[in-house]
């Protein structure tokens, strides 16, 4: 199976499967001499783990890494990075009764088509549980990031159904982020959205919503062109995060209702000197290279696939049954889905700032 590897430079594979022995990833082109531990990858894992609240899964999972190579006196060697989690709390027979249904909008149709059998235990490779693998790899990138570049990357939930924040990105905070289990730095909204899932829950369905996350401190210059822009890497990033079904950068969408004497980033001096634009409908990124100003954007989630309420589908012999899922899954998967985002924001942000370091000039 082709697909398991992001980035060129630094390269993230994963594997493992949601009940299976483990799961992990190997990290590739992790320059030496960063001083990592376990303790320091281990604080987004409990971000991402579930059974953290109780508006997630209730899988009771620890989630503990283990960096198995590439660390050495507690600095990288340049070397690749195995780290792995093993899974505990795995129940494989709830899903018995599932292996010969397709479930709506999962992965059991498509993955069984395209290689003549899938793995029916919670999804195998298709279950968002890989994602432990990615939130591991960019704890590693966002340490170096922010230790050699001040890059932050933040990621916080600004909408769940219809239930909106308007706070602006720029005021948002780590720490008013991680205040409540919703992870929403707004907090009246906040439990209004932890309302809504609640109740969702109970009632047996799911519901979606969106994240924006944040770059700050970005450096000028990252990005290729054409097909390698910073801004088709960070779509690619995010939509290949499970139950992601949209992505927008800078203004995304609501920028077709401006003219371009409105949308267009006029650029300025600053009073130190630096230039700068006056506004940032770009989203930080131009002609798909950083610009230096805050990159931002968003990512949709679609419901949870897997609800109690009753549903239409087929068996694998083309016959029509009815479809009443059990197991333990997420109302809502955007909290749990925040360090996930950062991550893969950060993953993307290193990569390229390894390639902008063997940029030759003319």
């Amino acid at each position: 199976m082709a697909g398991n590897t992001f980035g060129q430079l630094f390269r993230v594979t994963t594997f493992g499967e949601s009940h299976g022995g483990a799961v992990g990833c190997v990290v590739d082109g992790c320059p030496p001499g960063l001083e990592i531990s376990e303790s320091d990858i281990q604080k987004d894992l409990d971000r991402r783990r579930p059974g953290q609240s109780r508006i997630t899964s209730p899988r009771k999972e620890e989630d503990k890494i283990e960096i198995l190579s590439g660390v050495f006196e507690g600095k990288t060697t340049g070397t690749p990075i195995m780290m792995m989690a093993k899974n505990k709390d795995t129940r494989p027979e709830d899903y018995e009764k599932l292996k010969d249904v397709y479930r709506p909008s999962h992965a059991d149709f498509t993955y069984e088509k395209k290689y003549g059998s899938r793995n029916w235990q919670g999804s195998g490779r298709a279950s968002a549980r890989e994602t432990l693998a990615r939130v591991a790899a960019g704890a590693i990138a966002k340490k170096f990031l922010k230790e050699k570049l001040g890059i932050e990357f933040l990621a916080y939930v600004e909408q769940v159904g219809e239930i909106k924040t308007e706070i602006n990105f720029i005021k948002v905070t780590s720490e008013q982020i991680e205040l409540n289990i919703v992870r929403c730095p707004d907090k009246k909204v906040a439990e209004r959205m932890i309302k809504l899932i609640e109740q969702v829950g109970k009632d047996g369905d799911s519901i979606g919503g969106v994240i924006c996350g944040v770059i700050k401190n970005a450096p000028i210059g990252l990005g290729e062109p054409v097909f390698d822009k910073l801004s088709a890497d960070l779509a690619k990033a995010m939509l290949s995060i499970p139950a992601v079904k949209g992505f927008e950068i800078g203004s995304g969408f609501e920028g077709v209702k401006m003219n371009g004497s409105q949308h267009n980033d006029s650029f300025m001096t600053d009073e130190s000197g630096k230039i700068r634009t006056k506004t940032n409908f770009s989203g930080g990124i131009q002609g798909g290279i950083s610009n230096g100003e805050d990159i931002y954007f968003r990512v949709a989630f679609k419901p949870v696939s897997t609800i109690r309420k009753e549903q239409d589908t087929v068996d694998r012999s083309g016959q029509n049954i009815k479809l009443e899922a059990t197991g333990r899954h997420d109302p809502c998967v955007l909290p749990r889905a925040v360090p996930i985002v950062e991550a893969m924001a950060a993953i993307t942000i290193m990569d390229h700032y390894l390639r902008s370091l063997i940029v030759i000039p003319a």
